[in-house]
């Protein structure tokens, strides 16, 4: 049974069962908050700069950190594809990151420049919620094609990963993680999770679970040799 439950879910190590565990507890509360009091749960959980946004920030800038470190230390090691990819992974998440708290703007107190005072949304500076003629940045981007691309990296690339070869070596050359089973469970499970909590902002708690999940997922993927 052990072995059976290891091939489909993967190598599980102490830190992504500590990741679980704090992740259940966040889903937990989040679940109980939203059912017992919206307002609050909108207001002061979920809220803008609140526990839930900033825990979000951590946890992408922690992947950043990641792949940043694992590229200045074998800078002189790699072929330029394998650094092309982990640079981009880089520069990527940090980028979610400082959008996630605006680029520090309430944490400095700087003023949000013209530019964004006529074209985004909540009067902020950053690009996500930036609107386009009637098109929401947010909305096209951030929602509909990122989760495009999340269904076919979580859920599509794991299998063809294990039975097409030159998916296999394309992946590995860039230095793209790929997922255990474990990883894809506890996705679907966040997922349900978000879905059965009725407050309005729970996207938001949602955003942090994509950040946790991806931050097990960079430490230890399935394909971790090519780290080494």
């Amino acid at each position: 049974m052990r072995r059976i439950s290891k091939k489909i879910l993967g190598d599980v190590t102490a830190f992504d069962r500590l990741g679980y565990v704090l992740l259940g507890i966040v889903l937990t509360t989040a679940l109980i908050i939203g059912w017992v009091d919206e307002e609050m749960f909108n207001l002061r959980f979920a809220n803008e700069d609140g526990i839930v946004e900033n825990l979000t920030t951590l946890a992408l800038f922690g992947v950043a950190i990641v792949c940043a470190n694992r590229w200045v230390r074998q800078f002189k090691k790699r072929d330029w594809m394998w650094l092309t990819g982990t640079g981009i992974f880089a520069v990527l998440f940090f980028f979610a990151a400082g959008e996630e708290i605006s680029w520090g703007q309430r944490i400095f107190g700087w003023e949000t420049g013209e530019y964004f005072m006529e074209r985004n949304a909540q009067n902020e500076t950053n690009l996500h919620n930036l609107v386009v003629g009637d098109t929401k940045i947010n909305k096209l981007i951030f929602s509909q094609l990122l989760s495009i691309v999340m269904v076919i990296y979580l859920l599509v690339i794991p299998l063809i990963y294990r039975r097409v070869r030159w998916v296999k070596n394309l992946m590995d050359r860039f230095a793209v993680p790929v997922i255990y089973g474990h990883h894809a469970l506890v996705f679907i499970l966040l997922t349900l999770t978000i879905v059965a909590i009725p407050a309005e902002r729970k996207w938001e708690v949602y955003e942090l679970g994509f950040g946790m999940i991806f931050f097990l997922i960079f430490l230890n993927p399935y394909n971790k040799s090519i780290f080494d």
